[in-house]
């Protein structure tokens, strides 16, 4: 199917060289095309260009953008998506006065998600997990990493893990699976951890390779969770099964989890709301995609990652929601966009980039989203009337989508 949009007022993320990612002061510049067409075919980027060379062809479906934008769809690389029932009566104990670690200490928090999953059957977890992939969708989503975490055991681990796949197969959607064996010490681990990271080094990443149900690897590294040493041995662990590692690191301290996945060839280091001089210094030598979750700063109340600071030392950024039950109950990429402008000071552009191309790169996605490229898929938001791109993240309560495109077919209006 051809589908030709027209008198776009504005096109954005137009690349047409093939750019993975965006660092630095390059993250403040989007390239613009002003009153635009853009064809797509079957479902990838075909053409596009000026109203005035647009060319005489026939399309299946015409849409009039007048006065509205058109850009590539959010690449949300950090969620939790996968999960069983919620936990808002956490959220009332954090109003309380409680905080995250208490909580959890007192049996809340990872284990609560765990538990319940536990009694959960696959179809049901499933089921839950639509609902909430579907949303995103709506949201203008157009690639989503969901890791595993709530399960802490091999069979629950692999149910999570087949529930990601089965969402993967059912819809257009590109996801990419994360295996998160170790995301907290399950009870009867309590006072022989180590033992823990043997089952998930000996026993779970074999299964999880073997199944082929992850493509990367996944660790909180934190005090009270995961240990660098321990983490640096499920990452070499995984390594050996080809899985890629993308890590929590630097959520509520810093304790050296950064050298160590840079030491582990990490894909992306993921939250990073407390940094030292000496982790800037190291992030800055390496290849590594820094992700920020500033919808969970905002919803724990925490300290959110300093992205003025490593924008202006040269480093690239990503952004994503971590959509989870505990932390972050919503996978509303249009108010991560807002959060980064409005509390870490990024720019429109910069929160953008970090949203789109920076945010594909992060999930190893950049050769076909991210980008208004020919050749890519079409994963497409057309806006709402609206009167510039800087309105996007400003009018931060307001729905401004009016339709979304994944692989060439706009979804059902809702």
């Amino acid at each position: 199917m051809r589908v030709l949009f027209k008198n776009i007022k504005q096109l954005l993320q137009v690349r047409d060289t093939d750019v993975e990612k965006v660092a630095g002061k390059d993250m403040g510049e989007l390239p613009v095309l002003e009153h635009a067409f853009l064809v797509t075919e079957n479902d990838r980027i075909a053409d596009f260009g000026p109203m005035d060379h647009i060319p005489d062809i026939k399309a299946d479906h015409e849409v009039d953008a007048t006065g509205k934008m058109l850009l590539p769809t959010w690449c949300d690389s950090h969620t939790h998506l996968v999960y069983a029932g919620n936990r808002e009566e956490e959220f009332v104990d954090r109003i309380r006065g409680l905080s995250y670690e208490e909580i959890a200490a007192r049996g809340g928090g990872i284990l609560n998600s765990a538990r319940r999953l536990g009694l959960s059957s696959e179809d049901e977890i499933y089921e839950q997990s639509s609902k909430r992939l579907k949303e995103i969708m709506q949201l203008g989503t157009g690639a989503v990493e969901i890791k595993s975490g709530y399960g802490l055991t091999t069979e629950s681990e692999l149910k999570m893990l087949r529930v990601i796949k089965r969402l993967a197969e059912a819809y257009p959607i590109d996801i990419k699976a994360t295996f998160l064996g170790a995301h907290a010490f399950p009870e009867p681990f309590r006072d022989s951890r180590d033992q823990y990271v043997d089952l998930i080094c000996d026993e779970m990443i074999p299964k999880v390779a073997q199944a082929d149900l992850a493509e990367f690897i996944d660790a909180f590294c934190e005090k009270g969770y995961f240990s660098v040493d321990q983490t640096q041995r499920i990452m070499e662990r995984g390594q050996e099964f080809g899985l890629v590692a993308k890590i929590h690191v630097n959520q509520f301290n810093s304790i050296g989890g950064i050298q160590a996945a840079i030491d582990s060839k990490a894909l992306t280091v993921d939250h990073l709301e407390v940094m030292t001089e000496q982790d800037f210094i190291d992030l800055e030598r390496s290849e590594v995609m820094p992700v920020a979750l500033p919808s969970c700063s905002y919803f724990l109340s925490i300290p959110y990652t300093p992205a003025r600071q490593m924008i202006d030392r040269g480093m690239p950024l990503a952004i994503a929601t971590d959509f989870n039950p505990g932390s972050t109950p919503s996978g509303n990429m249009n108010f991560v966009l807002s959060t980064a402008c409005i509390k870490m000071r990024l720019t429109p552009e910069e929160a953008i980039n970090a949203a789109t191309i920076n945010g594909a790169y992060a999930m190893n996605l950049s050769g076909s989203l991210g980008s208004i490229t020919r050749g890519k898929l079409a994963n497409l938001i057309l806006t709402r009337e609206i009167p510039s791109y800087g309105f996007l993240p400003y009018a931060f309560g307001s729905n401004h989508i009016e339709r979304v495109m994944i692989r060439g077919q706009f979804l059902p209006e809702e």
